[in-house]
């Protein structure tokens, strides 16, 4: 199959394409004929090796990078009964031991496989699905009550701006940080109750207007000392939900308790998600799509100005 690999860690010229065997697929596994696979800040990351031997197993060389994608399915292993050949499918994977999403095919556990939404075209679900997970995971751990109100930090991007609409789906008051006027209107068109500009705009002043007895909970998408200042907005019985990755921590500690998390990739939470997003209008702003033989200025765009999420178009 084709792919793109990277032979050592390093820079964005590291990346190369070339022709790499097809991964074996298990009894328990999904082999998928990726069509649209997500780019991600994490893969700039992970290029650079700051991942390697995080996961508890060794990297190993090719090295395939794409922690999300969605296409059809082009085979299963014996143990798989419930998705055919030929479904529309996405999935959240993790590229380390056995190769990521930046290839024609990718291998995943059943468990982590999900069918596409009828109404969601594959584009969008190429870049989903950890970003989605990620969000409905934090809302999870916050467990507010319809007219709670809510900050989403970073509501722009990928994660954020699909935190949004899950939140909204659940009748929770969201004020929205974005970034830049087009962060801003994103985030008023999905469904923000308020939204406002966190490179510009006075944040916390914002937050207090919104709720002048402090803000129930924050997702927070991105860190920095703009996000901390932000945090004195969350009442004292409030809490914060900050995904694991999120740069850079926190170098004081806000008034409200913060739990670290991962995003849950299983098939009771996909299959929530499928809930909502047929059930909504919910959708994922794709920025920029890339050929995969363009993935080096897909790499490039991640350190410009966008909202929403990049994504590589496999074929």
């Amino acid at each position: 199959m084709n792919a793109v690999v990277l032979d050592r860690f390093g820079g964005i010229d590291e990346l190369s394409a070339r022709r790499i065997p097809l991964p074996q697929v298990g009894d328990d596994d999904v082999l998928i004929r990726v069509e649209f696979a997500g780019v991600g800040s994490w893969d700039a990351v992970e290029r650079e090796g700051d991942y390697d031997g995080a996961f508890g197993v060794a990297s190993a060389f090719p090295y395939v990078l794409g922690w999300d994608a969605a296409g059809t399915v082009a085979a299963v292993g014996r143990n798989v009964t419930r998705l055919d050949v030929g479904e529309r499918v996405y999935a959240a994977t993790m590229p380390v031991p056995r190769g990521g999403f930046y290839a024609e095919y990718g291998v995943v556990e059943a468990e982590y496989v999900a069918r596409v939404p009828d109404r969601l075209p594959t584009e969008q679900a190429g870049a989903m699905a950890w970003d989605a997970l990620t969000a409905l995971s934090g809302l999870d751990l916050l467990g507010l009550r319809p007219d709670q109100t809510l900050m989403v930090f970073g509501a722009s991007g990928g994660i954020g701006h699909l935190a949004v609409q899950l939140a909204r789906h659940n009748g929770i008051r969201v004020l929205a940080v974005a970034s830049g006027d087009d962060g801003v209107a994103l985030a008023r068109r999905l469904g923000a109750d308020h939204a406002v500009d966190g490179r510009k705009d006075d944040v916390l002043a914002a937050a207090f207007d919104f709720a002048p007895g402090g803000l129930d909970a924050a997702l927070v998408t991105v860190g920095g000392e703009i996000a901390e200042r932000s945090l004195r907005a969350i009442n004292n019985s409030g809490r914060i939900a900050w995904p694991n990755g999120v740069l850079p921590v926190l170098a004081t500690s806000p008034g409200a308790p913060v739990s670290y998390y991962d995003g849950d990739r299983s098939r009771t939470t996909t299959d929530r998600l499928n809930a909502i997003v047929q059930a909504s209008s919910f959708e994922v702003h794709v920025a920029r799509t890339f050929p995969m033989e363009r993935v080096e200025d897909a790499h490039r765009a991640l350190k410009d100005h966008y909202v929403g999420k990049l994504a590589l178009k496999v074929r």
